[in-house]
């Protein structure tokens, strides 16, 4: 039975796929879903393909993968990072974030989120974020997010070099 609701009532996906111009396709509502019920993981394309393939009986292709992520990254609901082997990872853009700092492992290529591990700093680095934002806005500039990457050694590689 269909739902009377409008769609921002009856399913959150649907409504945030139309506050941004974009079909309310299952394969959208998948992957959105997906990196929204995962916010503080980070996922290469095939590394987001894999857990949608294990976790659904719905298979993407890699082509519809690929385009679906782009869309959603043009329209801000991904945020799209590049780490320092040239590797893309995409991660849910919450609307009320404008900055995710994370950790890039120079060794084992882990990608860590720091918002847990900045606690107290993170509403400093959000301020940051917001004014920085806010005068490139003043600028012209439009539909803006900031990535924070700090590229090192993990504890676990550092661990293990000098074992």
């Amino acid at each position: 039975m269909a739902s009377s609701l409008p769609p921002s009532v009856a399913d959150p996906i649907d409504a945030l796929l139309s506050a941004h111009g974009l079909r309310r396709t299952s394969a959208a509502r998948l992957v959105l879903g997906w990196l929204l019920a995962h916010p503080d993981t980070s996922y290469t394309h095939a590394q987001l393909q894999a857990a949608l393939a294990s976790d659904s009986s719905e298979a993407l292709d890699r082509v519809t993968l690929y385009r679906l992520i782009d869309r959603l990254t043009q329209v801000g609901l991904l945020l799209c990072r590049v780490d320092a082997n040239r590797v893309r990872r995409y991660q849910a853009m919450p609307a009320s974030v404008h900055a995710i700092p994370h950790f890039e492992c120079q060794s084992c290529h882990r990608d860590s989120p720091l918002a847990g591990a900045l606690k107290a700093n993170a509403s400093d680095l959000e301020r940051a974020a917001q004014s920085a934002i806010a005068a490139l806005q003043a600028l012209g500039y439009q539909d803006m997010s900031m990535d924070f990457a700090v590229r090192g050694v993990c504890i676990d590689c550092a661990a293990g070099a000098s074992a």
